[in-house]
């Protein structure tokens, strides 16, 4: 199983990213998906999350109405589109994959992609 994420850069404040997690060796129309992010000397952070089938989404509060997740089972992928970045938004990115579990704990998911960092500069 392989979680390959991508996308991370630096971008200024108010800017847009988006981060793709490409999926190869599960099948991926039947995983629930999710991103997390992880700052040095912060615990890992719950950011969105969307179901197998792409009929509900959650976020964390502190990312909603500006970040959307979604899926795309075509391609094996899902997204992470970022909009009105915040230099507290700087981190590492990661995708997790879960084939039951639906949840905003990082320990639900079995398998999970390396990072990619994302820096929001002001």
């Amino acid at each position: 199983v392989q979680l390959q994420a991508s996308g991370g850069g630096l971008v200024l404040a108010g800017g847009s990213l988006r981060l793709s997690c490409a999926a190869s060796g599960i099948t991926f129309s039947t995983y629930n998906m999710c991103w997390f992010r992880h700052t040095p000397g912060k615990e890992r952070e719950f950011v969105a999350a969307i179901t197998w089938s792409g009929v509900h989404t959650t976020y964390a509060d502190s990312v909603k109405g500006r970040f959307t997740i979604s899926r795309d089972d075509a391609k094996n992928r899902v997204y992470l589109q970022m909009n009105s970045l915040k230099p507290e938004d700087t981190s590492v990115y990661y995708c997790a994959a879960d084939e039951t579990r639906y949840s905003s704990r990082s320990t639900e998911y079995k398998y999970w992609g390396q990072g990619t960092l994302v820096t929001v500069s002001s």
